[in-house]
């Protein structure tokens, strides 16, 4: 069976939702679950859970400005996640990805761990490459999802 052009641009665009999910877990898989551990559930004293209901309901829209702020800038300091205490926390900014990667990293832990149906444009990095936030902002931000 032949397909016409129309057909082939048919099928990669409704294949392509599908492909930016699983780039998100595949560079999730590469490079973060080292210490974030597979379905982002974290281990204790090393790295805080990605699947933090209380922290995402809190941040709630504000949760795409928080995980593009620590993938750009990284974080470092003491956070509460999940009733346990990361202290002395460092995680190194994610800043050799491409921005397209981020986006997509930050979409799986978002939607695909989360279910938060939040969309973060690939401009967001884009704009965090040139300032991104300090960590003492980024912690607040956290504390004043979670007081």
């Amino acid at each position: 069976m032949k397909l016409g052009t129309f057909s082939v641009l048919v099928l990669a665009l409704l294949g392509a939702p599908a492909m930016a999910g699983e780039a998100g877990e595949t560079l999730f898989v590469d490079s973060c679950s080292g210490c974030h551990q597979l379905a982002g559930a974290g281990q204790a004293g090393l790295a805080p859970p990605l699947t933090d209901k209380a922290l995402w309901t809190g941040l709630g829209p504000r949760g795409t400005d928080y995980i593009a702020g620590v993938m750009m800038g990284g974080l470092t300091g003491t956070i509460t996640a999940a009733g346990q205490k990361y202290i002395g926390l460092a995680m190194p900014p994610q800043d050799w990805m491409t921005d397209e990667e981020m986006q997509a990293v930050a979409d799986y832990v978002l939607n695909d761990l989360n279910g938060l149906g939040l969309d973060i444009p690939v401009e967001t990095f884009a704009a965090l490459r040139q300032a991104p936030p300090s960590h003492s902002a980024l912690r607040a931000l956290r504390k004043e999802a979670i007081p």
